[in-house]
Formats: structure tokens, sequence, C-alpha cells
């Protein structure tokens, strides 16, 4: 009889395409899960795995293994979990990963009351601009916009990514404020270079009667972090196009104002993404409850939403 680790290493190992980042996710060595998958091989009798330097590929055998004990053994693991959750809290590590601006703002505040909820869970955030593989990194969530929904992953909307134009105070007296996104091109521009291609990004921006104009921004001071752009917008070095999660506290404290109330740049979806297997830890179901349920007493998807002007 083969043991419940053997067949979810080898599992895990067929999904992420290799021993390491399925070690990652179950919180082992690569050796371990090397070593629990050749004695797998050893006990049944076929190689499941065409191994080399760089990746693992399925034989047909493991092929066929993996399609015959992959629902059965998220149904194991399922019922594992169900009774281990009804014996005691949720426990584990938890490793999600957030964009820094927003998860340091509207995340990391949630943070002392989830751990006094949930006190055998331990937080291990990442703090990152970049778009991570989920399966093959060992995460269990992801917050952000515009993640490639890889097989085995699923998304859950949280919140609009509207951007808007913000300046101080300070900079704004005296000034006469634009009437339409073209009018940006009279003052200087804080504008953002992608880290992914080191390009400034232009935005395209509406109203609520469908109407769109480019936003002419003309840049004065290029950064490449949103937080930076606030921070120079609030200095009163220019007008910033930044995401209205990015800048709502201060808009709300009066630290910074909006420019034309009536028009924003549609950057997509803010949402929760997790694996999408029958099994969910525990860990990870009640962060995503505890989540979605902080969105909707703090009516974040409404406040974040800058169509509403």
């Amino acid at each position: 009889m083969e043991t419940l680790t053997n067949l979810e290493c080898f599992a895990r190992a067929a999904e992420a395409g290799s021993f390491s980042a399925a070690a990652r996710r179950l919180g082992l060595t690569p050796a371990a899960v090397s070593r629990n998958v050749a004695m797998l091989e050893k006990n049944i009798g076929v190689r499941l795995f065409q191994r080399s330097t760089r990746r693992l590929t399925l034989t047909e055998a493991g092929e066929q293994f993996l399609q015959g004990i992959g629902a059965n053994l998220d149904a194991l693991q399922a019922a594992i979990a169900a009774v281990a959750t009804e014996r005691g809290q949720p426990a584990g590590v938890l490793k999600v990963s957030m964009a820094p601006t927003f998860g340091v703002t509207h995340v990391m505040p949630l943070l002392p009351a989830f751990i006094a909820r949930y006190p055998k869970v331990r937080p291990d955030w990442h703090f990152e601009n970049r778009q991570v593989d989920l399966i093959a990194e060992g995460y269990d969530a992801a917050i952000g916009g515009g993640f490639e929904l890889r097989p085995g992953v699923v998304s859950r909307p949280l919140a609009p990514a509207h951007i808007v134009a913000v300046a101080a105070p300070s900079y704004l007296a005296g000034r006469i404020p634009p009437a339409d996104p073209g009018g940006l091109a009279r003052f200087e521009g804080i504008v953002m270079r992608s880290p992914q291609n080191g390009r400034v990004r232009e935005w395209t921006m509406r109203n609520a009667v469908g109407d769109e104009m480019a936003a002419g921004l003309q840049p004065s001071l290029t950064l490449n972090d949103p937080a930076a752009m606030r921070e120079a917008a609030r200095l009163g070095l220019g007008i910033a196009l930044l995401a209205v999660p990015d800048v709502l506290p201060w808009l709300e404290r009066g630290e910074l104002k909006r420019l034309l109330p009536g028009w924003y740049a549609d950057a997509g979806v803010i949402s929760l993404y997790y694996a999408s297997r029958t099994l969910m830890p525990a860990k990870t179901r009640v962060f995503i409850d505890f989540l979605c349920e902080a969105f909707d007493r703090e009516q974040l998807a409404r406040r974040f939403a800058g169509s509403l002007g």
C-alpha cells in the first residue's frame, strides 16, 4: 500500500514539472520529494518520469497514473483536511504574493486581526511587482491583476483597477485645472516606467458617457514604482496617473487631489488567485474568506472605482 506522502509528491512534481518546485509547495526538501517518488516507482514497478537536468516529463504510464489518482487523491486529502479542521484551528505557513504598494496599504492592516483569529497560521507574505507562478513556486495565493491563468489556477475578482490623475494641493494652487485628459500636457508629469519592459506607460482615459481620450501627460519625472510616484506627487512635483488603491488614503485625507473627476483609465481587475484543486488547505480557505469579508466590509470595490468620480 502506497503512502499518501509518496502519492502527493508524485502528483505535485507532475504539476510543477520539477522536484524543487514540488518541494517548495509541500514544505519538504527536493531530495525528500525525489526519494518518495523513486520509492513509489520501485513499489509499483513502473517508471513515472523521464528525468533531465532541466525538467521532469511524465512517461505514458505516469500520465495514466496521474489521471487515475488525481480526483481520488484530492478527495482523500480533502477528507483529512476536514477532519483536521474540526479538531483544531487552521495551521501552517501561508505563502502569499502581492504588489508592495497595494499590500502594505490595504492588506497589511488586516494582519493583526487575521493572526488573532488564526494564531496557528504563519504568514509568509511576499511584496513583489511580478506575476508569480503559484503552483511552480509554491504560493498558496496571490493578489494582483492580469495574471495568466495557468492550468490549476482560478481567480476571484475583488475590485476594479482604475487609474486616476492626482496632484498635491500645493502644486494645483494658482493653476487652472485641465478640462479633459488632453489638457494634462500643460503640466509637469510624473510617469511610470515599466520594470518589465522599460517603456513609459501611456493611458487612454474614458468618462461616464463612453468618450475616450489619450492622457496628454508629458514626462518631467520618470519613476518605476507607484509608491515613489505617489510621494513625488505629494511633494508637489507634478501630476501622476495612479491606481485608486495606491492613493486612496491620501485622497481621503486631502493630501492629494483628484483631477478630471469624470475621467479614468481602466487597468483591469484586482483579483485573488489560488489553486483550483478539490482540496484546499484550511489555512488558504480562511485567508480567502477573511480577505473577501474585509473587502465587502470596507466597501473597497466601490471606493476603488474611479468611474464614480
